[in-house]
């Protein structure tokens, strides 16, 4: 199996990096795949980022990362969203990650599309209620990530999927969810890596529900690592199991001997 791989997806926070930090060996280990010449390609969740401000983050910690080897969840969102040719949409959205809906065409008061990512502080009761309204009019909700909760950052926090449910459960509406595990993101990474069967594609992930559920739907191979936000539990799941468990990333590359 060892000589099957012949690229590998990265999740961001909690494998590459953790709050901040590059993991140790991480930085190693693509310049190590690199010389193998195996694709890389770096997959987050993280809707405030935009492609290109993650590349630059990335290589400002020592990474060796191009932006279009990185897939963000607001990039893929957008991504998706240009193939529906919107009408108009409203972003609820802050920081980067906008960048990559700079060339749709915005409306607060009545958009076709209601696009759903990290709004951070101003999730409140007005912006809320504003979006419900919206939706019992007819506008369509997108939701850029599943995940309810993180502690990515440090301190356990809601997140984009719980404001999704809300919305979605609320106006009795069915929302298009597209982060991990759903499959649009993943078919948005491997449209990047089309040369390369699925079944030689290795995702590295820290979390059995988003990455490695995620991955194997998409024939993906897995490696679980038990860093960023794995826990021990994670592994009495019966029904989602990786090919490959490590303390690390840095572990991974046993794999390319």
């Amino acid at each position: 199996m060892k000589d099957e791989i012949a690229g590998v997806i990265f999740d961001l926070d909690g494998v590459l990096e953790f709050q901040g930090k590059a993991y140790p060996g991480a930085v190693e280990l693509l310049v190590s795949l690199r010389r193998r010449r195996v694709p890389i390609r770096v997959l987050s969740n993280s809707t405030l980022k935009s492609r290109r401000a993650c590349t630059g983050k990335l290589n400002q910690k020592g990474f060796n990362v191009y932006e279009h080897e990185v897939v963000t969840a607001s990039f893929a969102t957008a991504r998706y969203l240009e193939t529906l040719n919107p009408r108009s949409c409203w972003v609820l959205l802050k920081e980067e990650g906008m960048e990559e809906f700079r060339n749709f065409r915005h409306d607060l008061n009545n958009p076709e599309y209601l696009v759903l990512g990290d709004l951070r502080e101003d999730f409140n009761f007005q912006t809320l209620n504003k979006a419900i309204q919206l939706l019992y009019k007819g506008a369509k909700l997108i939701v850029m990530i599943t995940e309810t909760v993180d502690s990515s950052l440090g301190e356990m926090e809601l997140t984009v999927g719980a404001y999704g449910k809300m919305l979605e459960d609320t106006a009795g509406i069915e929302a298009t969810y597209i982060g991990k595990p759903n499959h649009y993101i993943f078919d948005i990474t491997l449209e990047t890596l089309r040369n390369i069967d699925r079944s030689q594609i290795l995702m590295v992930g820290d979390k059995i529900g988003t990455d490695i559920l995620g991955a194997k739907n998409a024939s993906l191979k897995t490696a679980l690592v038990k860093t960023g936000e794995f826990r021990e539990s994670d592994l009495e799941s019966p029904v989602v199991v990786p090919d490959y468990i490590f303390d690390s990333v840095r572990d991974v590359e046993k794999l390319f001997p």
